[in-house]
C-alpha cells in the first residue's frame, strides 16, 4: 500500500525531493552514471561484436519502431512488477524480492543486452521518478547493476546462437555473475555507501541481518548467507518463469520480424 500512496503522490513533491537527495550524494550519482555508461558500452560492444560474426542484417525503419515500441512497454511492465515487493523471513527488511527482472530479461533475449539493459535502466529511471528514492539512490543504483549483472551475460550467450542449450547456459552463467557481483559491490561499495548517507555503522547493518539469521555474524557471513542467497533465488525463479513462457510468447514479441 506505502508503494502505491507513493505512485499517486504530486509529483512536484517527488522531483524536490529527488533534486535535495542528489546535491548530497553528488559523488555517488557521478560514479553511478559512469558505471552505467560503462555496462551500456560493453552491452553494445558485445551486440556489434555478434551480429558481425553471425552477419546479422541491419535494422530497418520499421524494426526500429518495433523495437522501440517493445522496450518501452516492457519497461513499463518492469516498473510495475517492482512496485509489488515482499521480503524474505532469513533477510533484513531492506532487501525484498520482486519480479521486474521478468520482462527485462525477456527484452535482452528478444532484442539483445542493448535492450535489456536499456530496459533496465528505464524500469529503474522510472521508478525514481515517480516514486522518488529512499536509499539516496544507493538501492536504485544496487538494482540496474546488479540486474544487468543477470541480464547481460544471459543474453549474451544466448543472442549468440538462439538455442534452448544456450539459453540455459546464458541464465547459468548470468546466475553466477550476478551473484559474485552482489557480493563483492554489497560488502564493498553499497552498504559503505549507504552507511554513509544515513550516518549508520556496517556493523549495525550487519546486525539487522543477524536479527533475522543466526547464522550471519559478521560482514563475510553477511554476503554468503544474506546477498548470495537473495541474489539466487531472484534469478532462479526469473531464469525459471522466462523458461517457461519465453518460447510461447517470443512470436508476438518479435511480430514480423
Amino acid at each position: 500500500m506505502d508503494k502505491l500512496k507513493k505512485f499517486f503522490s504530486s509529483p512536484l513533491e517527488v522531483l524536490e525531493k529527488l533534486f535535495g537527495t542528489a546535491k548530497e550524494n553528488v559523488g555517488f550519482l557521478l560514479v553511478s552514471v559512469l558505471i552505467v555508461a560503462l555496462i551500456l558500452g560493453a552491452a553494445y560492444g558485445a551486440e556489434f561484436y555478434l551480429a558481425k560474426k553471425n552477419h546479422t542484417t541491419r535494422r530497418n525503419d520499421r524494426l526500429k519502431v518495433h523495437r522501440m515500441t517493445l522496450i518501452a512497454l516492457l519497461s513499463a511492465i518492469a516498473f510495475t512488477l517492482m512496485m509489488f515487493d515482499f521480503p524474505l523471513w532469513f533477510l533484513p527488511g531492506f532487501y525484498k524480492i520482486d519480479l521486474s527482472e521478468l520482462p527485462v530479461l525477456i527484452a535482452s533475449f528478444t532484442l539483445g543486452p542493448v535492450a535489456g539493459v536499456t530496459t533496465e535502466f528505464l524500469k529503474v529511471f522510472l521508478n525514481v521518478l515517480i516514486q522518488g528514492t529512499g536509499t539516496a539512490f544507493i538501492g536504485e543504483f544496487a538494482n540496474f547493476l546488479i540486474g544487468c549483472a543477470f541480464i547481460v551475460p544471459a543474453s549474451v550467450v544466448y543472442y549468440s546462437r538462439k538455442t534452448k542449450k544456450n539459453a540455459v547456459v546464458g541464465l547459468i552463467l548470468g546466475t553466477l555473475t550476478c551473484i559474485v557481483t552482489g557480493c563483492f559491490m554489497n560488502a564493498y561499495v553499497l552498504l559503505p555507501a549507504y552507511g554513509k548517507a544515513f550516518h549508520m555503522e556496517i556493523e549495525n547493518l550487519v546486525a539487522m541481518g543477524t536479527e533475522k539469521n543466526g547464522l550471519i555474524s559478521g560482514m563475510f557471513s553477511f554476503v554468503v548467507f544474506a546477498v548470495a542467497p537473495f541474489n539466487l533465488i531472484k534469478c532462479v525463479v526469473t531464469g525459471g518463469i522466462t523458461m517457461l513462457i519465453y518460447k510461447k510468447i517470443s512470436h508476438l514479441l518479435k511480430g514480423r520480424e
